[in-house]
């Protein structure tokens, strides 16, 4: 019999992510590990997905770049909430997932062999599909909240072609701000790199801080491919629906790629995403932050009690937290240890870090319901007196 399984696929294993997921349900722990997202999906987008699913003209394939007219609320929340203005029908494609824009970003705009450049902590579906994509990771090293251009201008090798930029970011929750989106865009010049970015969390962002597309900047419009999401923002994971948008020449590839990889995302589940755009009010949006805000101060006051210090994210609902106190040098050791002392989920550090320096850290994810916080959080300082 021949060996089972592509080359492609040789070295790659479920994720950390997934796999503590299962940990945690084996031994009736909380997840905070996995970015679910437990809160309610708000009912106008239900209705409306429920409305789509019993009409046949709305419940049959959508074109591969997804219904026209979530693509025009799309373009229209581009212009006046991130400052991009594009062309409805021909710069953004509704996606399965910004995951699957991602994936057919990379099957669309690069080789086998092509070089991509990821920042530590990077999330672990960024890497692991570009290696399927037959790409070659490069590095950034880890360097806290800071930018370092030398550093990024190191990591460039001969066969780079581009830069993954994910703001706010998962894990660390790093927002990007406008003078270090300008430097990435002097290397992307002077590399002739395309920017991917993933903006999935962009509507959770702490202490007043402002979200950067940067796909607003002049200095990145020509090269930059935005992917944006509404799984966490409307707290429909499983609903699967994201989006990209880039400049026309690039999206007409990536559209080519969605529609052989995926045919079109769900159309029913369109229709329903649409009333997100359409009926929510603003303060929907406003209201979220105040909520997560709340949640983020929380953990990383319990984080601090338990000798865990967490590097407080700036945006996205994940933190990072030291573990270097207890003394555990394999972060996926840290994880179980905990999981099976105090019944709480989080995911090992080694999951976003291509250096060793991962495995001083565990993410947790903040974006549970009160309920399930305020327990994890108890639960959590019974560890002050270690394992």
């Amino acid at each position: 019999m021949n060996k089972i399984g592509s080359k492609r696929i040789e070295g790659l294993v479920q994720s950390d992510i997934r796999a503590m997921t299962r940990e945690c349900l084996r031994l009736n722990g909380i997840n905070l590990g996995q970015g679910i997202c437990e809160l309610p999906t708000p009912e106008p987008i239900v209705k409306s997905a429920q409305a789509a699913l019993v009409s046949h003209d709305k419940a049959i394939y959508s074109a591969a770049e997804g219904i026209a007219p979530l693509r025009a609320a799309i373009a229209q929340k581009l212009e006046r909430e991130n400052g991009i203005r594009v062309h409805a029908d021909k710069q953004i494609i509704v996606t399965v997932g910004a995951t699957g824009g991602y994936a057919s970003t990379l099957m669309a705009l690069f080789n086998p062999g092509d070089g991509i450049l990821l920042f530590e902590p990077f999330y672990g579906y960024h890497l692991n599909a570009a290696v399927l994509a037959e790409l070659e990771p490069q590095f950034v090293p880890f360097s806290g909240m800071t930018v370092d251009e030398t550093a990024i201008r190191k990591a460039i090798q001969p066969n780079t072609r581009a830069i993954v930029v994910c703001t706010p970011a998962n894990p660390s929750g790093k927002m990007w701000n406008e003078s270090e989106l300008e430097l990435v865009a002097r290397v992307a010049h002077d590399h002739d790199l395309i920017v991917i970015t993933d903006e999935m969390y962009e509507y959770f962002r702490y202490d007043g801080r402002e979200h950067v597309s940067p796909g607003s900047l002049a200095s990145l419009a020509d090269c930059t491919v935005t992917l944006m999401g509404l799984s966490k923002t409307f707290s429909m994971t499983g609903w699967r629906l994201g989006y990209v948008c880039a400049p026309e020449a690039m999206a007409e590839k990536i559209r080519l790629a969605n529609d052989l990889f995926y045919v079109c995302a769900p159309t029913p589940l369109q229709h329903g995403a649409l009333a997100g755009f359409t009926v929510l009010n603003p303060s929907y949006f406003t209201e979220l932050r105040e909520e997560f805000q709340a949640k983020r101060d929380q953990i990383c006051e319990t984080l601090e009690t338990v000798g865990m210090n967490p590097i407080a994210p700036q945006g996205a609902y994940y933190v990072l937290a030291d573990t270097s106190r207890f003394g555990v040098a394999d972060s996926r050791d840290f994880a179980m240890k905990l999981l099976e002392k105090v019944r709480v989920a989080g995911v090992p550090g080694r999951a976003f870090f291509h250096s060793s320096a991962g495995d001083r850290y565990i993410r947790f994810c903040f974006g549970v319901t009160d309920e399930r916080l305020n327990k994890a959080c108890k639960q959590l300082r019974e560890l002050r007196g270690g394992f």
